[in-house]
């Protein structure tokens, strides 16, 4: 496929999702003070974000209310509490992952909604259940995605077959999704490739969610963007579970559209995310990281390792070498 624009070019169909809250809530269970909220939303709204994403609709069955902040289950009167009316050119966005979320119950009409896109985390194995739960959406008058989580261990044949199932859907956008940031530019360059042959027979999107294992989510991104990839998941100072994602202001800086100006997530970063993190809230490159990325593995094993303050980064390769 050919590349897509340049260095030096902007192009239109380019839309920035901020998902500082929802990826980066797993790294401290959503515990987020109403002032951060707040204060990222109108920072986002300067900065000319397209989107923001608040957190998850996950179900109250599954997990303990009381174990968690409430982005974790994105009640409207809360999302409200932040956004108001939301007048402004920006769109509001939740996840909801597959087998976690009671979406019947929990996901109303649009139409009484203060949530516009529902972006659906599906794993290779569960597509039908995504492709269910896109439908209802759909049908409440919601933008829709499905981002298929781990691609990098699903086979391409099961690649190939889901993204045929997805082109026939009524989602909207399809999503790479680089869970264990275990992927270079080539890969995401021949997946975006991929993705887009689907995309563009069915009139849909592709958006990228990149993650930085091996410091190569932004890297990742751009490489998504110049194949034609438009939806880029960033978050402010890569805040998110584990090594984080691509960071809102390297994303932000880079972008040549006008209309996106990284001086709010400065301001935003200095009131913010420096206090959030002289209070031992911990994401970010290091070495258990790295080594779950280079051996494309769940980062759980370099979560606890992180959290134990391992430096016997060989016995953990040895580890997880084991595991293959």
């Amino acid at each position: 496929m050919k590349k897509k624009g340049s260095l030096l070019s902007f192009r239109p169909d380019i839309k920035v999702i901020d998902a500082t809250i929802r990826d980066g809530g797993l790294v401290n269970d959503f515990r987020f003070t109403d002032e951060f909220v707040r204060q990222l939303y109108a920072a986002n709204v300067q900065a000319g974000v397209d989107y923001m994403e608040f957190g998850y609709k996950a179900s109250r069955d599954i997990f303990n209310e009381s174990e968690f902040g409430s982005w974790k289950f994105c009640n409207e009167d809360d999302i409200r509490n932040i956004v108001g009316e939301n007048d402004t050119d920006m769109k509001i966005a939740v996840m909801a992952d597959v087998g976690r979320c009671d979406y019947r119950r929990d996901i109303i009409d649009r139409a009484d909604s203060a949530i516009d896109l529902v972006r659906i985390a599906t794993y290779i194995n569960t597509i039908p259940a995504a492709l269910r739960m896109v439908e209802y959406c759909h049908a409440r008058g919601y933008e829709t995605t499905i981002n298929i989580m781990a691609i990098s261990n699903a086979k391409e044949s099961e690649v190939n077959e889901a993204l045929s199932l997805i082109g026939q859907s009524p989602a909207d956008g399809i999503y790479i999704v680089d869970s264990y940031g275990a992927l270079y530019m080539e890969q995401i360059e021949e997946l975006a490739d991929k993705y887009l042959e689907t995309a563009e027979a069915n009139q849909k999107f592709v958006g990228i969610h990149a993650h930085n294992n091996q410091q190569l989510a932004f890297a990742n991104t751009i490489a998504a963007l110049t194949r034609g990839v438009s939806y880029l998941d960033s978050t402010v100072s890569g805040m998110g579970r584990g090594a984080g994602n691509c960071a809102s202001e390297q994303l932000l800086g880079f972008l040549k559209n006008p209309k996106y100006d990284i001086i709010p997530i400065l301001r935003f970063i200095e009131k913010q995310i420096v206090p959030l993190k002289e209070t031992g809230v911990v994401w970010g490159y290091n070495i258990p990281y790295l080594l779950t990325g280079q051996t494309n593995q769940h980062p759980r094993s370099a979560i606890a390792a992180t959290k134990e303050k391992r430096t016997d980064y060989l016995n953990f390769l040895l580890e997880l070498n084991d595991r293959y």
